[in-house]
């Protein structure tokens, strides 16, 4: 039986930059990792690869380890990005500026709709004549000749309701 050996790829490692790892280091060789500055984590998150967002999120994990009262400005807003920024399931849904633009439209959707139920409105022909107060007493007057619904109706004995009429 003959093995199989699959090659493994060389992945280069990228390192933060700090002001305090920066003096205190001696130069790497540019062979053998590249520099993130920290001072630039924001601009640079989102073109990160995912390794290269790990490898920085690790990173930070360590630095915030020391005291923070140590930490440089840099640091700090480099791990509060990093926490806490705009980025993943923290992504804005929409642009700034988006609910005005979602407001005025809207509101000009309801003002058309309000223009076509006007137009709608005037180019309609006029309400039935059953429709009138006068003949809705006319049907209650009718009704009492003709004893409608004695038990419950408008010829019950004691009946205060309005009848047949709705209109003010």
């Amino acid at each position: 039986m003959q093995a199989i050996r699959l090659a493994r790829p060389r992945v280069s490692v990228r390192r933060l930059a700090t002001a305090a790892h920066a003096s205190a280091s001696t130069p790497a060789p540019a062979a053998a990792a590249s520099v993130i500055p920290l001072s630039n984590v924001e601009a640079q998150w989102e073109n990160m690869t995912k390794g290269d967002q790990a490898t920085v999120h690790r990173q930070l994990e360590e630095i915030q380890k020391k005291d923070w009262k140590s930490l440089s400005v840099d640091e700090k807003k480099a791990a509060y990005y990093v926490a806490f920024g705009p980025h993943g399931p923290r992504t804005p849904v929409s642009p700034p500026g988006q609910g005005l633009k979602v407001f005025l439209a809207t509101m000009g959707l309801v003002g058309i709709a309000g223009v076509v139920s006007l137009a709608i409105r005037s180019l309609s022909p006029p309400p039935p004549r059953t429709i009138t107060r006068e003949w809705e007493e006319a049907s209650n007057e009718r009704a009492i000749e003709q004893k409608l619904n004695p038990i419950s109706g408008i010829t019950s004995e004691g009946y205060s309701g309005k009848g047949f009429v709705t209109q003010k």
